[in-house]
């Protein structure tokens, strides 16, 4: 049966696993996370990576992860957050599925980065919130362009029903 992948994009914390693992479950489909699947693939954490092998390394394994997803097989990705920036991913991600840019500001991603327990994010130390979020600001302005070209954009915080609505709406989803 043909089932049309979606993949969420956004910035770190803008609620891509959450609502990805909640969607997956209401709709049936199989939900992938793409930062686990490189971690299982590297036997190391995206910091791990990040440290011992750098960013170019990292970028390289997200294309590799992205490009072995099969086209229209009900999945629902929950990209990294640099997916879309590197290796022409946009292209791979629209061959494979529709795309979903959740567009959460930046003092709300902020907030929810001081407020999680873990820091497991290289590019976003969690340790001065004025600094966090001036660097979640520049990183959205650079990222924005690429983030633009998802097939639906989300403003704010949103839940699984909203995300039903606009599917169905686009009929992406019976």
């Amino acid at each position: 049966m043909y089932m049309k992948n979606i993949f969420l994009l956004g910035m770190p914390s803008s609620g891509k696993s959450t609502l990805g693992k909640n969607l997956a479950r209401e709709i049936g489909y199989e939900f992938v996370d793409m930062d686990k699947r490189i971690e299982l693939r590297e036997m190391l954490t995206i910091a791990e990576i990040f440290s011992l092998r750098g960013e170019e390394y990292f970028r390289k394994a997200e294309s590799e992860v992205l490009q072995s997803l099969p086209a229209d097989a009900g999945l629902i990705v929950s990209t990294g957050g640099g997916v879309p920036c590197f290796h022409n991913n946009m292209d791979a991600i629209r061959e494979r599925g529709v795309s979903v840019f959740l567009d959460v500001p930046p003092k709300m991603l902020a907030d929810r980065m001081m407020h999680t327990r873990k820091n497991d994010r290289p590019l976003f130390p969690t340790d001065d919130a004025a600094t966090l979020l001036e660097e979640l600001e520049r990183k959205l302005n650079v990222r924005r362009a690429f983030y633009e070209q998802a097939d639906v954009t989300i403003e704010g915080e949103t839940d699984v029903q909203t995300l039903l609505e606009v599917l169905r709406h686009l009929s992406v989803i019976a």
